[in-house]
């Protein structure tokens, strides 16, 4: 399998992702950026300095100059490449992804790299034809810039927050921004820890999120967030425990954000509820679907000048700083509940409907199931951004076929259970394989 991927680069560490691999994509990305400013961020892991020294190596000897800052947060790593009017980035990070994998999210400019760039990297570290060059490095803390940036956007404020950095790269900067804006925080794995031992560094993923869960129920806050690895995802806790799906997270900061920016643009990824379109229209907004994928939501946020953007995954992107950041969406969900009352009640106003987990189906044929399904339905029931995706009267299907092994995942949702049953047995008719799906995925 591997490790270039159409939004970054990300793999095991040792096995495939090593040292000499990193040499190698140093020189791929120094080839690609002759002679220019890159900045180059690292998160906690313990392999993370080990693949940024051959990093290093590899951009210097291709003629890069290079300014590290040092370990930090993704969002200060996309803070410090305008700060420091750079050419482009190197941020070495496994995000959400467990201990024993790291990875790199490059930008090659100003804008998310693209597949194609991917591709580039990919072919000049497989036939190593590099450029050479006598590249420098320098160092930059850019960190106290950054946050007194992000507390200039915001008024004070006086709720009670916990925060949960799971041990990851807001475990300073976050509770005391927050704190230096006037908020009362409650830590929890606010201590730095690359190899994550207290829960897994996805949040979006909710059973890692059962100690936060547990702090706010013991502890009387007005509402919780938890962050990934290197943070530029968050999940949202309500005052009562409870956890605020991305898709009504989303929906919250739409409403609040579309009641100053009328007929704005707001871009959603596929896999969103339909509650997420339903929103934006009903609040005056103008809907964009774009696949999922952090590279491909930035991106088609930035071309459509989008005044945010949301991912099922956790990632929310703001006009206001012109990109994602799990601290920035901490700030504007406080500045909302301290505006429009807690969570709990605001999730009452937004309807809900029935949705399904991703289901996972090996099958031998994946081209042909995907082609019947298209076939069998009307051209404008189909939508091929990502996949099928068949819009129904009363919900959707999302079937896409992976890219690594011949498998196909699904994602259903009804505007009631019944519809959503109703709709998973229509597509799983075109299936063989569903048959030795568990009962629960039958449901």
């Amino acid at each position: 399998m591997s490790i270039f991927k159409p939004c970054d680069i990300r793999g095991t560490f040792g096995i495939e992702l090593t040292e000499q691999i990193s040499y190698k994509i140093g020189r791929a990305i120094g080839t690609l950026s002759q002679e220019k400013r890159i900045v180059l961020g690292g998160d906690l892991r313990p392999s993370t300095q080990i693949l940024k020294q051959a990093l290093i190596k590899g951009l210097v000897n291709s003629g890069c100059n290079v300014i590290d800052i040092g370990i930090v947060p993704t969002p200060v790593f996309y803070f410090a490449i305008k700060h420091l009017s750079a050419d482009g980035g190197v941020q070495i990070t496994g995000s959400h992804n467990p201990p024993s994998d790291n990875g790199m999210k490059v930008m090659l400019g100003k804008s998310p790299i693209t597949p194609e760039e991917i591709k580039k990297i990919q072919s000049l570290v497989e036939s190593e034809t590099f450029s050479t060059g006598n590249g420098k490095i320098s160092h930059c803390n850019v960190v106290s810039d950054y946050k007194n940036y992000i507390k200039g956007l915001f008024e004070p404020g006086y709720l009670t927050i916990a925060v949960d950095a799971g041990n990851g790269c807001w475990w300073k900067i976050a509770p005391e921004v927050l704190q230096e804006m006037g908020y009362r925080v409650i830590k929890l794995f606010c201590e730095p820890d690359g190899t994550f031992p207290n829960r897994a560094p996805n949040p979006a993923i909710y059973k890692n999120l059962k100690a936060i869960q547990n702090l706010v129920k013991t502890h009387k806050v007005d509402m919780a967030v938890a962050y990934d690895g290197d943070g530029d995802r968050a999940i949202f806790i309500d005052e009562n425990g409870n956890i605020v799906k991305t898709d009504i997270a989303i929906v919250i900061f739409i409403k609040f954000l579309l009641q100053r920016n009328k007929n704005g643009a707001v871009v959603h990824d596929i896999k969103c509820s339909q509650i997420v379109r339903d929103e934006i229209v009903k609040n005056g907004g103008i809907p964009i679907m774009e696949k999922s994928g952090h590279a491909f939501i930035k991106s088609k946020f930035l071309k459509t000048n989008a005044i945010f953007a949301g991912e099922i995954s956790g990632h929310y992107f703001f006009k206001d700083i012109g990109g994602d950041d799990g601290l920035f969406a901490t700030l504007m969900m406080a500045k909302i509940v301290q505006e429009k009352g807690p969570l709990s009640k605001q999730i009452t106003e937004i309807p809900v409907y029935a949705t399904s987990p991703d289901i996972r189906i090996p099958v031998t044929n994946p081209e042909e199931i995907l082609n019947k399904i298209e076939k069998h339905y009307p051209a404008q029931m189909v939508n091929k951004l990502d996949g099928i995706r068949i819009q129904f009267e009363y919900g959707w299907a999302l079937i896409r076929k992976s890219v690594t092994e011949p498998m196909i995942t699904m994602r259903f949702e009804g505007k009631t259970p019944d519809d959503l049953k109703n709709i998973k047995s229509e597509i799983f008719s075109f299936i063989p394989e569903s048959a030795r799906l568990t009962e629960a995925d039958n449901e």
